[in-house]
């Protein structure tokens, strides 16, 4: 397996389908439609092993208008389209296996309205996290979901992305209340009003979150906000091993202890940690926690982890009082991935994640990294395992067949492990291309078929984002 650019011309004759889409678009965007290699492999960017599969056009739209434009021109010729914001996907998502063109939805980043009374907003898709929070700031609000990345929120929605709040916030899915999207045949729906609770027909909201753009691409997202917390305190916890620091989050959860953000770090993430974010933490595995609330209840939170922690074996809680030992903490956190790859220089970085029931935690992850001790893998842990989603990090020499059949097996057996204790074999980071093989497994061949027959019936000439999420 290579990580490879698929050849494309830069040019196709206008007698194919492709052609004559991009021969008609053109006219429409004119400069805004390119077919220079560099940017169309931009746009089928990863950053893991996955090869780079690039598609024949790209078009920056600024309109659910200009976005009906693109798909009609593709459905009449049956020709992919492939949604794209700012392409931080880690399963192949933008990625063109069979050509076609790719909608830039980045210049479609306006805030359209905020209603701070219902705490909510409505943006386009190309808004990033860190934007929308910037324009919330003033008013005391924000857009609780971080998945590290300075993602679009039209690219979190379709990927039904978490990160590190999710333990107190839940996800996209829980903060999507509305959303405006392109169908296959050009019509656009929407498929919600902003009140928050509905017995109104379909869930459509949730059938397009986590789509991947396979059914639609979304123009318009109505979005739940929350209030800037009065107080928040952060700290780090070390603890002997990985199954002690589970038992604690275990505990911590079960407990009804509202912690906001709990991430584990197992001790060679932290030694990567220490080294690419300038920290001092001990080599050991550790928690990173977060409290949101009054000063009094943050104080009273914090304490009762710490004894939670000591029951479990945990060293002193070391916090974070000011905000910017707080920022650089979670930025080091955010940038786990980066610092992985000095670990074994000019390798690939496969990262994937599985989700279990909170009270198998302990156990998948213990068995996890027995697995990368006994088979001699260079693969960091680290998750927001409170709600039982945890990452590796799995290296690989891409030029040794045996290294990358090792870590092939790896990521297989962490999947079916996941599966087996009633989890998931993807807690946040989507199916896309990577996890397609897993479908089946996880949710059984009736429910995959039910699948298809929705895909089927919302776009019958499979070009929304072919090639992904259905095996």
């Amino acid at each position: 397996m290579e990580n490879v650019v698929e050849e494309r011309p830069a040019t196709l004759p206008e007698g194919t389908p492709v052609g004559e889409v991009i021969a008609e678009l053109s006219t429409h965007f004119g400069d805004r439609l390119s077919t220079g290699r560099a940017i169309r492999e931009q746009h089928a960017n990863s950053i893991t092993w996955l090869a780079n599969e690039a598609p024949d056009a790209v078009v920056f739209v600024e309109s659910t208008q200009e976005v009906q434009i693109v798909v009609r021109a593709c459905a009449r010729r049956g020709v992919p389209v492939i949604a794209f914001g700012t392409g931080s996907s880690l399963e192949g998502q933008v990625n063109a296996p069979e050509g076609g063109i790719s909608v830039d939805l980045s210049r479609m980043n306006r805030v359209l309205s905020v209603h701070p009374e219902d705490l909510d907003c409505v943006v386009e898709p190309g808004v990033t996290r860190k934007q929308l929070n910037e324009h919330l700031r003033d008013a005391g609000l924000f857009f609780s979901i971080d998945p590290g990345a300075d993602a679009s929120l039209g690219g979190m929605a379709s990927t039904r992305a978490s990160g590190t709040n999710a333990v107190r916030y839940g996800t996209m899915k829980d903060n999507v209340i509305a959303l405006t999207a392109v169908l296959a045949n050009g019509e656009v729906i929407t498929t919600a009003r902003r009140a928050k609770k509905s017995a109104a027909g379909y869930d459509l909201t949730r059938l397009l979150v986590g789509a991947e753009g396979t059914l639609g691409i979304i123009t318009s997202l109505t979005l739940r906000l929350a209030g800037i917390p009065e107080a928040i305190s952060a700290g780090v916890c070390a603890f002997p091993t990985v199954r002690a620091a589970c038992d604690a989050v275990i505990l911590t959860i079960q407990s009804g202890l509202p912690v906001a953000r709990i991430e584990l770090l197992d001790e060679v993430q932290v030694r990567a940690c220490n080294a690419y974010s300038k920290l001092d933490l001990a080599e050991q595995p550790t928690l990173f926690v977060e409290f949101h609330g009054t000063e009094a209840s943050v104080h009273e939170q914090a304490a009762r982890f710490g004894e939670i922690a000591a029951e479990c074996g945990g060293g002193d809680f070391v916090w974070a009082t000011r905000p910017e030992d707080r920022t650089k903490l979670w930025q080091a956190r955010h940038d786990a991935y980066w610092a992985c790859l000095p670990l074994k220089p000019g390798a690939k970085a496969l990262a994937t994640d599985v989700c279990v029931p909170l009270s198998r935690l302990a156990e998948c992850v213990d068995e996890t990294k027995r697995d990368i001790e006994e088979m001699g893998m260079l693969a960091p842990i680290v998750g927001h395992v409170g709600d039982g989603n945890f990452h590796t990090v799995t290296l690989v020499d891409m030029s040794d067949p045996h290294d990358v059949a090792k870590a092939q097996d790896f990521i297989s057996r962490m999947v079916k492990r996941a599966l087996a204790m009633g989890g998931t074999a993807t807690g946040e980071h989507g199916v896309g291309q990577g996890k397609r093989k897993y479908m089946e497994a996880e949710h059984g061949a009736a429910t995959v078929e039910a699948m298809r027959a929705i895909k089927q019936a919302l776009d019958p000439w499979n070009i929304m984002n072919p090639g992904k999420i259905l095996p």
